[in-house]
């Protein structure tokens, strides 16, 4: 009888202990429940306000709200040139820097033609390091800049393993993509602290949101900007600069040239045009956004996925991509050849 007395104790006692397990589990649970729904709360409210509230809401008055000129580096073709002409749209003028001397001043006169504002060419190529500054300065010292977009970009020629690039392509990832917003954002930002007004635009990409095998040096400038935007977002929140991350998916530009998939707009990949006229609409309304619907819907399962899980999908989509990018070059070397016989066999 005692026996038995103690054996129903201890089943007591030990179902006991697995309720209370039972009920820290549930508990654990609970928290982790409400953890992710107001996570995705969050996000879902962030999304209406960047792409549903901001177009209807839109102060479409830039030169009021930040000042009478716009400098856009890169901006002589792609994201750079269609956020420019966004910018004369509503009137800002444009300082248009980028090395494509002959397309930086056809893009200037389509621009003053079309949208009636005065433009500013200052032809440069940031890879080749602090002189050009001077020669920048020079041109916009006397402007009153309100808006700074760091659009000016380099990427891999398609994706490759680190050693596979090219060291001459490694110093341009770090003179374009890095030095040039960090120095002309150094050289613009005093005067819009000094007016109390003025908006930076950093554009960052989503290759940075995770970490993407053989894209590592471009993806790890691209973080730079989002860090960069961030840390100055904050420590100037009290001046009245905006300071703006954008962080897109693919865009159908010259950089995506090298895929056949990348360089067919669709609702995923849109056009530069396209692109620029939604992130555009962001600006004052998000700090930290993909700037076009479509991308911050991708950027939701991008986040969501585990990091091996993400690295192990990336590497077969560029593996993939530069497959497409070498039968490309394959096809162009076979053409070229081509091309030489028939005008050697015409020769002879």
């Amino acid at each position: 009888m005692a026996a038995v007395d103690r054996f129903g104790f201890l089943f007591k006692e030990i179902s006991d202990y697995f309720s209370n397990i039972r009920d820290i589990l549930a508990f654990i649970g609970v928290l982790y429940a409400s953890k992710k729904t107001l996570h995705y709360s969050y996000e879902v409210l962030k999304a209406v306000n960047d792409h549903v509230l901001s177009k209807l809401s839109f102060i479409g008055d830039l030169r009021r709200r930040y000042g009478s000129w716009a400098v856009i580096t890169g901006s002589s073709e792609g994201i750079g040139k269609a956020y420019a002409r966004e910018l004369a749209r509503r009137k800002v003028n444009v300082v248009l820097i980028s090395r494509g001397e002959n397309r930086l001043y056809k893009t200037a006169r389509e621009i003053e033609e079309e949208f009636g504002v005065e433009t500013c060419t200052v032809p440069v190529d940031f890879n080749l390091g602090p002189d050009v500054y001077s020669i920048i300065w020079n041109a916009i010292k006397d402007k009153e800049i309100g808006i700074l977009v760091n659009n000016v970009g380099v990427m891999y020629d398609f994706p490759q393993q680190f050693l596979d690039v090219p060291q001459e392509r490694l110093w341009q990832l770090i003179n374009v993509n890095v030095a040039a917003a960090t120095m002309m954002t150094y050289m613009v930002m005093p005067q819009m602290v000094e007016r109390r007004k003025g908006a930076i635009v950093m554009m960052s990409s989503r290759a940075c949101t995770q970490i993407t095998p053989h894209m590592t040096i471009y993806a790890a400038t691209k973080s730079f900007l989002d860090y960069f935007a961030r840390s100055l977002q904050y420590e100037y929140k009290n001046t009245g600069v905006v300071v703006q991350s954008l962080k897109p998916f693919y865009v159908a530009t010259r950089m995506t040239r090298y895929s056949k998939t990348l360089s067919k707009p669709s609702l995923l990949i849109p056009t530069a045009d396209d692109y620029a006229s939604s992130a555009i609409k962001t600006l004052g309304y998000s700090s930290r956004t993909s700037g076009y619907w479509p991308h911050t819907i991708q950027s939701w399962f991008s986040e969501s996925i585990p990091e091996w899980l993400w690295m192990w999908g990336a590497t077969r989509l560029n593996n993939a991509l530069r497959r497409q990018a070498e039968e490309r070059l394959r096809l162009k070397s076979i053409a070229r050849e081509l091309s030489e016989q028939s005008l050697d066999s015409e020769s002879s």
